[in-house]
Parts: structure tokens; C-alpha cells; sequence
């Protein structure tokens, strides 16, 4: 996940080592051989993989800044990336959201670790038949992602009964999750990082940040941060946040690293905005891209 982003920092002069050290300083973990060295059993590790997301989305940022002088006018990020949102948005240092990170998924990582329960994407049909059939089969739905997406979380059982029981039209995606992320299931994941957002300095958002709650500009940081931890339970509203971002009149969409999914779903349903997945490619100190 980082080897090809150290190149891409060199050619545009910006020290991404000594930012991933301070980003490792402030997680409790080596993200540097984590993203350049550990195997895929490693990375699966939600205590893992949360912080270095994180990481990454936020180096990403700062990595395409310097290359291309680009200014956003507003954020979002689905799940944990609300953290790297947070952070770009000024609310948080860069060294406290992947801290808050690490708290968020080692607390995840142990709640998960109590039940068996997992999480599938539902990909086409109608939505009202889609909430109706993961609803029968004792399902919850934890993502809305789109028109035509939407992620359902319950244990191992039902999840398997939901995905052998589809609406017509509607394909199921098991997802290689610890656990059912967004539901009740991670209740017990709550109090550690609530303690940890008491602990945080946060600062007024310096562009327009939306939660995931409902797709709403978050005007105060400690709102913001606040809903870090009311998140973890809560279903992530992502069809409401581009709802949000179509009334805002948003041209163009940059998805940050690990990136690939969120512009997908933008594509999808915001048509007549540019999307750009980014990755060290984009990252060149040629680059003639105009400010936006």
C-alpha cells in the first residue's frame, strides 16, 4: 500500500517517511512495514488495517497538494475514512486521526472478536425489496452506499439465509470483514473510543465536512469528532452524503487512497461529475493541473 507512494513523494519533493513515522509514533504500530512488508493476513487485521487507511488517505492528500497546488471545498469519507476527513478538514491533527484510528480499530477488532457475524454488499434490485429481504432474514442494513447498493451485517447464518433468498435482480458480495461493522454487533467497541475523542484537541472545519450520519455539513469540531464514536453503531449514510454533494453542486471528486470503491459509487449516481480514483501515478511534478 505505500512502497510506490514513497516514489511518488520523492518526485515532488515531499518527506513521506518522516510523516509515516509520525503517523506510527502516533498509532502504536510500525505503518511503515505494515504497508510496504506485512502479508494480507496482516493487513486484514482491523486493529491494522483502520490506521494505516488512515495513514495513507490522509499522506495521499498532502503528497497531491504539493504536486498539484489543489485546494478542496469539501469532504467526506465513508466509515473510517470520516477520520481522514476530519483531518483534512482541519478539525484534527494528522497525528490524532490515526491515532483515533487505532483506537477505533483495535476496539472494533475485539468486539468482533466476541461473535460470528459478518457483512455482505447487495448490489442491483429495488431498494424498498432489498431492506424488506435483509429485514426477513434478521439482518440489519449497515451501509447505504448508492441507488443500487446497500450492505446488510448480522451473523454468519442469517447473512448466509439473506444471500440465499435475494429479490429478483439483486447480486450478493460477501465482504472479507472481522465483523458486522455498524450495528449493534460493535456496541462494546463504543466506550474506548468515546474516551479517546474526550481526550482530543479539535479545531473548526476549515471547508465543509459531512457526516455519515445523515449527509449534513458538520459545523463545529467537536461535533465532528463526536460522531466518530456515534458512527460505530450507526448505519453509514453514504447515499445521503452524495445527495448532499450533488446539491452542493460538486463538479469533481478526488477519492483518496486505498482508493477505487467511493468513485465507483459517485460514477454511478452523480453522473455528471468528474471522478479521479487516486493513486501514485497521478503524482508528478510536471503536473499542469489547475487549482480548483
Amino acid at each position: 500500500m505505500l512502497t510506490e507512494w514513497w516514489a511518488a513523494a520523492e518526485r515532488v519533493g515531499f518527506d513521506a517517511r518522516e510523516a509515516v513515522d509520525r503517523y506510527s509514533t502516533a498509532a502504536g504500530l510500525d505503518l511503515a512495514e505494515l504497508g510496504c512488508d506485512a502479508d494480507a493476513e496482516t493487513i486484514r487485521d482491523t486493529a491494522h488495517a483502520q490506521p494505516l487507511i488512515v495513514a495513507l488517505s490522509i499522506l495521499s492528500w498532502r503528497i497531491y497538494q504539493q504536486a498539484t497546488g489543489v485546494i478542496a471545498d469539501l469532504c467526506v469519507g465513508h466509515s473510517v475514512g470520516e477520520i481522514s476527513a476530519l483531518a483534512i478538514a482541519g478539525i484534527l491533527t494528522d497525528e490524532d486521526a490515526v491515532s483515533l484510528a487505532a483506537v477505533r480499530g483495535r476496539a472494533m477488532a475485539k468486539a468482533a472478536a466476541e461473535t460470528d457475524t459478518t457483512m455482505c454488499a447487495l448490489v442491483g434490485g429495488k431498494r424498498e425489496d432489498v431492506l424488506t429481504a435483509i429485514k426477513e432474514a434478521g439482518a440489519v442494513v449497515a451501509n447505504v452506499n448508492g441507488t443500487r447498493q446497500v450492505v446488510a451485517a448480522g451473523s454468519s447464518e442469517r447473512i448466509d439465509a439473506l444471500s440465499a433468498n435475494l429479490p429478483r435482480g439483486v447480486r450478493a458480495i460477501p465482504l472479507s470483514v472481522a465483523g458486522a461493522f455498524h450495528t449493534e454487533a460493535m456496541a462494546p467497541a463504543v466506550p474506548a473510543v468515546a474516551a479517546a475523542v474526550e481526550g482530543l484537541m479539535t479545531r473548526s472545519p476549515n471547508l465543509v465536512v459531512l457526516s455519515n450520519a445523515d449527509g449534513l455539513e458538520m459545523i463545529a469540531g467537536t461535533q465532528a469528532a463526536w460522531r466518530i464514536s456515534e458512527q460505530i453503531t450507526a448505519p453509514v449514510r453514504w447515499d445521503l452524503c452524495q445527495v448532499e454533494m450533488q446539491r452542493r453542486g460538486v463538479t469533481e471528486a478526488i477519492e483518496l487512497a486505498p482508493s477505487g470503491v467511493l468513485a465507483g459509487l459517485v460514477k454511478r449516481d452523480l453522473p455528471g461529475v468528474t471522478t479521479k480514483a487516486l493513486t501514485p501515478t497521478d503524482i508528478a511534478p510536471s503536473s499542469t493541473e489547475t487549482p480548483s
